[in-house]
């Protein structure tokens, strides 16, 4: 994508290439002028005229022109000093740490869900094991020793838990 400028700079030649061409078909179906003691003898042609042309090279001057005006529109004014740019600038950057400030907060209170799914996580592997050693005790009669880390000792997580 061009600048603004640029693009203006394009409409403005396109401009002049549809005026070029809009005068060359003038150019071309116009009657022949006719000067005293210059005549040659023989039939003169009609000129062609064309209607469609003459209305598509009205549109796409027009067309253009609209397009220029609209470009123009969109130029930064003469009002627009570097002060005001550099408060523009300064403005932006206030609403930016702003935003970052609100972005900090949104990852503090994920983490700190986080934090709580994986207690919650610990507690939930602590019952299962409990409930497959009384699974064991009442199914095979045997007690077995089952240990799960300590809470300060667990980090991680636990994908990888057998599912049953």
């Amino acid at each position: 994508m061009s600048d603004r400028l640029t693009q203006l700079q394009d409409a403005v030649n396109q401009l002049a290439e549809h005026f070029c061409n809009g005068v060359g078909i003038l150019q071309q179906s116009a009657v022949p002028g006719s000067f005293a003691g210059l005549e040659k003898s023989g039939s003169k042609e009609p000129a062609v005229t064309n209607d469609d042309t003459i209305r598509l090279f009205s549109t796409l001057i027009t067309k253009t022109a609209k397009d220029i005006d609209v470009l123009i529109d969109s130029l930064p004014s003469e009002e627009s000093t570097p002060e005001l740019q550099a408060k523009y600038l300064a403005k932006l950057e206030q609403e930016n740490q702003d935003a970052a400030a609100r972005l900090r907060t949104f990852v503090d209170k994920g983490e700190e869900q986080l934090a709580e799914i994986q207690k919650a996580l610990v507690e939930i592997a602590q019952a299962q094991l409990q409930a497959r050693s009384i699974e064991a005790n009442v199914v095979c009669g045997i007690n077995p020793t089952t240990s799960i880390p300590r809470e300060d000792e667990i980090t991680g997580d636990f994908s990888d838990l057998p599912q049953r």
